[in-house]
């Protein structure tokens, strides 16, 4: 009966220690999410499930995920950084002046018949309101830049709100992937 009780309590440990482990990762480190909507199309689909790492600084091109001001968390992709420059000028991204590719578009771009994936734009004429991406914050926009809800209409978004980055695409099965660009 004693041997039973121990064995008991043992288990009892075990998941106990087991759940704190999983509960620290998971607030501290790694935490899933499911994409919604289609603001990352074609990098991102609806419902891709991805893994956020919560201990990475967010870098040029990355995609991050954040509590957006309506509540919601969103996931886009960084374009500047603070004190950084933006503008596009015929869907050529330009950071402090100088041009910069984005080949996770080219597949888009090649598919558009008229006018551009991304609009001219200089950051002061977004949300923004600014000449430069202000300290502390990012700007991000979504790959499906003609129907993304980003910083370009919602401004730039402050470090602090930002969840984590994330490249890996663990759900559909047959989707896995890491995104490199």
């Amino acid at each position: 009966m004693e041997k039973k009780k121990s064995e008991t309590y043992e288990w009892i440990k075990s998941i106990i220690v087991a759940l704190v482990l999983v509960l620290i990762v998971r607030s501290f480190i790694l935490t899933p999410i499911v994409v919604k909507g289609d603001s990352m199309n074609p990098t991102l689909q609806e419902k891709d499930r991805m893994i956020v790492t919560k201990t990475a600084e967010p870098e040029r091109f990355d995609i991050v995920v954040f509590h957006a001001p309506d509540g919601k968390q969103y996931i886009k992709r960084v374009i500047g950084l603070p004190g950084d420059r933006i503008e596009y000028i015929n869907d050529v991204l330009y950071v402090n002046g100088k041009a910069y590719d984005e080949p996770y578009l080219k597949s888009f771009k090649e598919k558009i018949s008229q006018g551009t994936l991304t609009g001219s734009f200089t950051l002061k004429e977004t949300a923004v309101g600014t000449e430069t991406v202000p300290k502390g914050h990012l700007f991000v926009l979504g790959d499906n830049r003609r129907y993304s809800k980003d910083s370009r209409g919602i401004g730039a978004i402050p470090l602090e709100k930002i969840i984590g980055t994330t490249n890996i695409v663990y759900y559909p099965i047959k989707e896995i992937k890491i995104i490199k660009e």
